[in-house]
């Protein structure tokens, strides 16, 4: 006899179990959070990211188009406007920020090749994989809403140094990112219905740590941005 599915809660459970591998307890981030970061260090962190922000777009397009469901579609579309939007812009405005200017953003000479390599196997993944694991990889923001709203009190306090309207991006993404983790759970929990889909969407999320964890590796590895 096979393997039962997972119940519906079951599998919500062993999604968000997965919340002890986000990288919020990455050395990195517990350095960031806590004050102990240089300015050079905070700008790294901010190159470094920009090239995971850059295809965040690209990624949705890609679930898009490996989805046969037009309903799931429409919904979707609305995070590559959020991304090739404003968002965009506000990144922008927090490079500035934290003292790193913009063409050195853009062009990405800071980027670092471990965040290159994990940022674009996330790409490859989504464009190759069906378009359930896809979504189920980007389950991480589950985990992000808080954290993100405990980075800005972390920074408004530690880094006085941070321009204030460096923190449009995290304060514009917070409730966005609520809205969206509600429906793409519900979505995961809907559609994947069997042992293997299931298995392969935990497998899936698991995966998306390990791509922000590498990243945080090569962040830490390679300093700071002078």
């Amino acid at each position: 006899m096979g393997q039962a599915p997972l119940t519906r809660d079951e599998f919500a459970a062993a999604l968000r179990g997965l919340s002890v591998r986000y990288w919020d307890r990455h050395p990195f981030h517990l350095r960031l959070h806590a004050g102990e970061c240089t300015p050079a260090e905070v700008r790294s962190w901010v190159a470094n990211r920009w090239y995971y922000q850059r295809i965040l777009a690209q990624k949705n397009a890609a679930i898009i188009a490996n989805c046969p469901l037009p309903s799931v579609r429409r919904r979707w579309l609305e995070r590559i406007s959020f991304h090739d939007g404003g968002a965009g812009e506000d990144w922008l405005v927090l490079a500035d920020a934290v003292g790193l200017a913009r063409e050195e953003l853009l062009d990405e000479r800071h980027v670092a090749r471990g965040t290159r390599f994990a940022v674009d196997g996330y790409l490859h993944f989504c464009l190759t994989r069906p378009w359930t694991e896809s979504a189920a990889a980007a389950l991480t923001e589950l985990f992000s809403p808080d954290f993100m709203a405990a980075r800005v009190l972390a920074w408004r306090a530690h880094y006085d140094w941070i321009k204030p309207d460096g923190y449009a991006y995290f304060e514009k993404r917070i409730p966005v990112v609520r809205d969206d983790a509600a429906y793409t759970l519900d979505l995961v929990l809907t559609h994947c219905v069997s042992p293997d889909q299931q298995q392969a969407a935990i497998a899936a999320l698991n995966f998306k740590c390990d791509v922000l964890g590498a990243m945080l590796d090569a962040v830490d590895y390679q300093g700071g941005v002078t």
